[in-house]
């Protein structure tokens, strides 16, 4: 039987709880060096990409800056573009806001990096209806919850059609006079629609890869429809269950199926290795408790009550007090990912109730996203099973130390994916696309 190829993404942490700050091996999380040294142990590994996240506004609690934003996030582009430098086959995926950019702009800063790199750009388009970080940018926060898939959905499509406004013969070489020329026509585009009306020359010849690789992460009614009709060509999954997983990934193809596409569906994942099950284990919660601690418990919990829960003893029970969802926001610039507060919090005291956790436990048991623990082969054999099973195509793989934690996967679990034929020994294309065996939508 043909083994299902693994696609391996790795993210590097920045704005979040799951980067352990205070270990001594910890590194800058906006030192260029950082950033190559994860960039070039994923390639190493052979991963099929390096992936930023975005962080637009430093988020805030009670009016406050969040301590962990005091690090700051960089530009993703700006980033990448520097690695493509320092590797040669890693694709560089940038999260970027389609809500408070303007298409022609990113079109062409993305086509430059997919130059600049060889065809390995790509883009995890995002959207946002958040009044709060909107407030950096000139429109602010106005879209309207139920239109950010609408302005989405027309983004990428100007931004595909200036990428094919140059065809690949566009440029041609004129032997008499030594010199290339141009083609009339080359770039020209005019796109009219209810979101943006542009019309003009594309400066940036087509890339090597056509165009740069689209991911979009979104679970909603919305965001399925936009993955499956004509958006993505990879989507993040939240599910880490193998059944909840398996439920999405058919969903998904089945809704993408008469559009003839069959986008790659990869979870976020993190990993702890051990000599042993137990040591693994052991070492699993020590992590745990150094990436949650017990103020950043009433924090994460805080996003949920949506009240003030510092009076409340991270290692005593869940706080007895309801959610205010009609509140002004308490935690401000920080995704609102559980639409039914009471709902999520009644779930989680019979959680806690059932296992006798502290509040501090059950944010850990909520939050953490460890989900392989355990000697080399036994993670290896897990995540091969997931993809094999179809719970997912890959993984985008995170670590709790910045940025040296992923040299553990790579050195010690990667070998053994590459044993069993799951994972490639070696670079097959030139071009991100190539590696993920895309076309162009």
């Amino acid at each position: 039987m043909t083994r299902k190829q693994i696609i391996l993404g790795h993210y590097l942490g920045g704005v979040n709880h799951s980067t352990v700050w205070s270990d001594p091996a910890a590194g800058s999380q906006i030192d260029f060096a950082s950033f190559v040294h994860a960039a070039q142990a994923a390639e190493r590994g052979k991963f099929d990409f390096f992936f930023l996240a975005e962080g637009l506004a430093l988020r805030e609690r009670d009016g406050q800056i969040f301590d962990q934003d005091v690090i700051g996030r960089p530009d993703a582009i700006t980033v990448l573009t520097a690695l493509a430098a320092v590797t040669e086959h890693l694709g560089l995926v940038a999260t970027v806001n389609a809500t408070f950019n303007e298409p022609y702009e990113l079109a062409r800063q993305l086509a430059t990096l997919d130059h600049l790199s060889g065809g390995r750009a790509g883009w995890n388009i995002v959207t946002s209806s958040d009044a709060f970080t909107g407030g950096n940018f000139r429109r602010g926060g106005f879209l309207k919850r139920e239109d950010r898939y609408v302005r989405a959905e027309e983004f990428l499509a100007v931004a595909r059609q200036l990428w094919d406004s140059w065809n690949p013969d566009d440029i041609v070489a004129d032997q008499a006079s030594g010199t290339f020329l141009r083609r009339p026509d080359a770039g020209a585009f005019d796109f009219a629609g209810k979101q943006f009306t542009v019309n003009g020359r594309f400066t940036t010849p087509r890339s090597p890869q056509g165009q740069p690789v689209i991911l979009q992460a979104g679970i909603s009614s919305e965001g399925r429809e936009f993955a499956a009709g004509g958006g993505p060509d990879a989507i993040f999954s939240p599910y880490h269950t193998l059944a909840e997983a398996q439920a999405f990934y058919r969903d998904i193809q089945q809704r993408a199926a008469p559009y003839g596409r069959a986008p790659k569906i990869l979870p976020g994942a993190s990993f702890v290795l051990g000599d042993t099950l137990a040591e693994a284990e052991e070492r699993h919660r020590e992590i745990s408790r150094a990436q949650i601690t017990g103020r950043g418990a009433q924090i994460l919990l805080e996003t949920v009550w949506n009240r003030d829960l510092s009076g409340f003893d991270p290692d005593g029970p869940l706080p007895d007090v309801d959610p205010t969802p009609d509140a002004p926001l308490f935690i401000q610039g920080r995704a609102r990912i559980h639409p039914d507060p009471f709902a999520t919090v009644a779930e989680w005291r019979a959680i806690a109730e059932a296992n006798k956790y502290s509040l501090r436990d059950l944010a850990i048991h909520v939050f953490s996203r460890t989900e392989f623990i355990g000697t080399p082969t036994q993670v290896a054999d897990r995540l091969d099973a997931f993809v094999q099973n179809d719970g997912s195509d890959g993984f985008i793989i995170g670590s709790h130390l910045t940025p040296t934690g992923i040299d553990e996967f790579v050195d010690k679990v990667v070998p053994l994916l590459q044993e069993r034929g799951s994972l490639r020994t070696d670079y097959e294309g030139s071009t991100l696309r190539d590696n993920l065996g895309l076309t162009v939508s």
